[in-house]
Order: C-alpha cells, then structure tokens, then sequence
C-alpha cells in the first residue's frame, strides 16, 4: 500500500510539486502553508557543527566480558563473563571541519557509548593514549591553532609550531601525529585510548586508577602522506565508505578492551604524575589486563539522527567507574556536556541515540526538547525532597568512595618538575625503527614549510633535549626538502 505523504502535523498532501498561486502569472500565496512548513525545515536542516571533532563516522554494536576484573570495579558491564552490552560508536578527525576530507594527518577521536543496566557509561577519547596539552587552561588555545587563521581563512602551519615549541608537553603527542600512526587507512585499522586517568572502585569501596586501551583486531595500517593525497583526489570519504562497506558486507571490526591498573597510593610513588595526560603508564609497571571484545555490527538507518546527533561526554560515568586528579578530564567533565546542551538542545539525552536503555528518573524541568514530560514517578513531585513515597529518590548504596589523594587548590604550574623529554626519548630510541623515525623526521619536515625560522629553531631545541639524533634528523629532512624544491622552481 501506498504510503500517503503528510505535513509534519500529520495532514494529507494533495500536491507536492506546484505552489498555490493566483494564476498561472500570478503571485504565490502565503496561505500555501505546506510551501512554508517545506522552506522553513530546510533554514533549519543544519545545526551547529562540533567545534572540534566536526567530520566523523559511527555504527552501533555490542562489548562482550571475556575475563572477571570484578574485584577492581562494581560496575554491572562487567558483572561476569560473558554478559553482552550494546554500544554506539564515532570515530573522527579533531580539526577538519563537516567537509574536511577523511585521509587527513590528524589525531582521530574515538568514543563509545556503552547503554548499560546502571546508565549510559561513556569513554570519549583519541586513538594516542597522550594529548598536546595537559592542563585545560591551554586547550581552546590550542584549538585555534588547528583551525583557520582570521585574516587569511586557511591553516596557518605557523600557528601551530609556534604553539608547539612554546609547550614541550606537546612534544609526545606530535611524535605520535608525525609518525605513521598519524594517517590511520581506515577507523579499524587505529587502536583508541580513554587517554585520561579514570577509576574504579569495587564493593568494598577500594580504589583504583585505571586506563582504558582499545586495541585493533584487524592490525594496524597506514598511509603515507603522498599515498594520502593520491586518495583524497578520488574521495573525501573514504573512512565513510571503509566503515559502512564493511559492516554492510558482514565483516565486522572488533577491538579487544584493555585496562591497566594502578592501585590508589600507588600514584604517590610514581616518578611521572600518573593523571598527566601527556605521559603514558609503562607497561612494564602496569601490564595490560584483557577485559572483553567490542564488536561493531549495524549501520545507522539515518546518519543525522543517529551519528551526527550522538553525544558522548566523560560526564557519563557510571558507579564503578569516576575521576581521577586529571586537570584536562576535569574540565572535560563540564566542556563536553555543555557543547551537547549548546548545539543540540537543554534535553539532548532524550534524543533516542543517546537515551539510556534503563529507567530514568530525574527533575530537570522544561527547556527547549522536553517532548518528555516529568521523569519523577510521580504526577505531584517537580522537586526534590518531597513527600511522595512513590516518586525519585537518592540510592547512597551508589556512593562512591572518597579520593585518598588530595592537596591545596592553587594555580600550579603544570611546567614545573616535569619531565617532556624522556618519555618521547623512549619512543623515539625504542619503539620507532630506523624506517619510522625517518618518516617521522620527513612529515615533520614538510609540515613545517613555510613556518618562520625562529620558531623551527625553538621546536628543533626541544628535540635536540630529546635525543641530538632527533633535531638532526629533522634538519637533514629539511635540507632534502628544501633542495629539492629549489631544484624543482
């Protein structure tokens, strides 16, 4: 049967195809409300896109617990072996705007949606377990500089080294952008990262500090940055196709989630601040513990609905899972949530995408969206503490226990005693091979063109700090790149 087409209030349309007019020459009419009901919706059809994180791709699945890590955390996720929860996903690149071309080097986000029994748990993180940055004073900062220069409306590369040699904490994250694990070829192809320190703590109210690792299951594989081009010049799509083609076909990328695991006091004893975002956790100290497989397996039915209105905030947390001292997650905590409420409205977790699969109950009151009425059990209780016995309530079984560690709320200076060096000496002497910390040294290079002298010198004397062999490096790319651009004019 034939579906009959409607206006959005349900009425029948009678014809589609010809605004009411006074005659064939004559004026169109403003009672042809279907004709505005149609142009109105369409000034409306965009909503703002993200400020960061604006081109991404996203599919549904499901995490499944393959080993008991019960005596860390009480949350009912990972209740026991074997219990399956459903999850959305959205990978995406930080600095390229909606139209931004997908093979771009560039940190790519990576966050999930867990729709658990006790609450939607979100980890919203990069596929680099570090950042640029580690306090959040700093971040929109840097988010200018990745974005387009006010006067001339293009990246500025200049921006960008010099915001860089002014902050050495920057130096492990760029190592990482620059190196081959900068142009993932497709959203499975990368692993991903909480990045920051969160915790756990279990029933018997102990605590610990733990670090979220999703590791790829179908290898990595990168691009070079001419390979990179060469696609770009056929599709800006191409992660769109890679994951939406797989899973239409049945292959099915997975990920096995990795915890590693510190114990409370430990954290006074590390020689690194352990909820810096700009350090790792060796993994000779804190081994990887498997906890399960993410698995995704379904393609949205509508992208905007489901993927462009996704939300996914560190805020979502659920009991078994909170914060740690992390100066950046802290801020996150509040920045994420607030950008949702902006762009996509005061009652954007009704949305269905991001509703939780569990009762909800709550007294947020009105606002745009609320298409919901009261969520309190109770026609009379619009607030709280009420009488009604039947009506939302405070569960303290839920309380989290409180941090151990703690210190004097000051404006410290997050430069001092910290050390920006070793940790990328270690990646660049014992993790990169000869092959990689060439390429390392020639993407550098090239994306610095163009940048003044005097700032190429400061990020080369970070490097130099690093290992000699690293600013030497960068200085031999640079001499090759530049002869061979002047042999080319």
């Amino acid at each position: 049967m034939t579906k009959r087409l409607t206006t959005t209030a349900g009425a029948p349309i009678a014809d589609n195809q010809n605004s009411l007019t006074a005659g064939p020459r004559g004026p169109v009419l403003l009672e042809d409300y279907q004709l505005l009901e149609k142009l109105a919706h369409q000034n409306r059809e965009r909503i703002p896109e993200r400020v960061v994180h604006a081109k991404g791709w996203g599919a549904y699945g499901t995490f499944t617990v393959t080993n008991d890590i019960t005596k860390y955390t009480r949350a009912s996720i990972f209740a026991e072996v074997g219990k399956k929860t459903e999850l959305v996903a959205r990978f995406s690149t930080v600095a390229g705007e909606l139209g931004a071309a997908d093979h771009e080097r560039d940190v790519r986000g990576f966050s999930v949606k867990f729709y658990t029994d006790e609450g939607n748990w979100d980890v919203v993180g990069n596929n680099t377990p570090v950042f640029f940055v580690r306090d959040a004073y700093k971040f929109p900062d840097f988010i200018h500089t990745q974005k387009r220069h006010p006067k001339t409306n293009l990246r500025s590369a200049t921006a960008m080294w010099d915001f860089w040699s002014l902050s050495p904490e920057a130096i492990h994250q760029v190592m990482i952008l620059m190196s081959d694990r900068g142009l993932p070829q497709t959203p499975m192809h990368m692993n991903g990262y909480g990045s920051h320190t969160y915790s756990f703590w279990n029933k018997d109210g102990e605590r610990f500090w733990v670090k979220f690792h999703f590791k790829t299951l179908q290898g990595h594989a990168h691009y070079t940055n001419r390979e990179a081009e060469e696609i770009i010049g056929r599709t800006r799509e191409g992660y769109q196709e890679a994951l939406f083609g797989a899973i239409e076909k049945g292959d099915f990328p997975k990920w096995k989630l990795c915890v590693q695991i510190m114990p409370e006091l430990d954290a006074e004893k590390t020689p690194y601040n352990p909820f810096d975002l700009t350090k790792i956790w060796p993994h000779s100290d804190y081994p990887l513990i498997e906890v399960g497989i993410m698995e995704l397996n379904r393609n949205p039915e509508n992208y905007f609905a489901e993927i462009e209105q996704a939300a996914f905030s560190p805020s979502n947390k659920v009991p078994g899972v909170g914060f740690s001292p992390d100066k950046m997650l802290q801020a996150r905590v509040f920045s994420y949530a607030d950008a949702h409420r902006y762009r996509l409205g005061t009652h954007y977790e009704a949305l269905p995408v991001n509703a939780p699969r569990c009762p909800v109950h709550h007294y947020h009151k009105d606002g745009n969206m609320n298409f919901f009425g009261q969520r309190t059990g109770h026609l009379d209780a619009y607030y709280e503490p009420n009488s009604f016995a039947d009506s939302a309530k405070e569960d303290p079984s839920v309380a989290e226990p409180p941090l151990r560690i703690s210190g004097d709320a000051a404006r410290y200076n997050h430069r001092e005693g910290n050390d920006d060096y070793s940790q990328p000496r270690a990646l660049h002497d014992k993790v990169m091979n000869e092959e990689q910390r060439q390429r390392l040294y020639q993407n550098i290079a090239e994306a610095m063109q163009g940048v003044p002298d005097e700032i190429i010198e400061r990020m080369l004397g970070h490097y130099a700090l690093v290992t000699p062999v690293f600013a030497d490096g960068v200085r031999a790319a640079r001499a090759t790149l530049n002869g061979s651009l002047a042999a080319a004019e």
